[in-house]
């Protein structure tokens, strides 16, 4: 007789690991970017847009441990390499093209739970455009 009565689950495997890494380390440079823009930011309204960034880049980094956490367990280790970071001149261009490339990307995922988490990202950058677009 056996004591063991729960299944484990299947999980489904991630599309490419090396994709899945790529977008991580895609997400830390995103995120370092808005570090930059939030030291750099001048101009009428920078104050508030300089909290609006600190916010957010604590929402996303948070978001992202999560994602990357549950990857790992889910997946396994992976191998994220962080790309070269840019302070675009134009920030809203820049995280407007951001949160579609994270859109580009939910393909590689297929666990409703991760789902969950880029949806929280997605939601915390379009938080950040809502603060940064109200208060100009």
């Amino acid at each position: 007789m056996s004591t063991h009565t729960a299944k484990e689950p299947l999980l489904k495997p991630v599309a490419d690991v090396s994709k899945v890494s790529q977008f991580f380390g895609n997400i830390f440079s995103f995120n370092s970017s808005l570090k930059l823009i939030h030291w750099n930011v001048t101009g009428k309204g920078s104050y508030a847009a300089h909290l609006s960034l600190d916010e957010a880049i604590t929402t996303l980094l948070d978001v992202t441990d999560r994602i990357i956490e549950t990857t790992y367990v889910s997946h396994g280790n992976l191998n994220i390499v962080i790309p070269e970071t840019v302070r675009p001149d134009d920030y809203i261009a820049h995280i407007e093209s951001f949160y579609d490339f994270v859109e580009s990307k939910r393909g590689l995922f297929s666990e409703t739970f991760i789902q969950s988490i880029i949806d929280d990202y997605q939601e915390g950058i379009k938080q950040l455009l809502f603060r940064l677009k109200r208060l100009q």
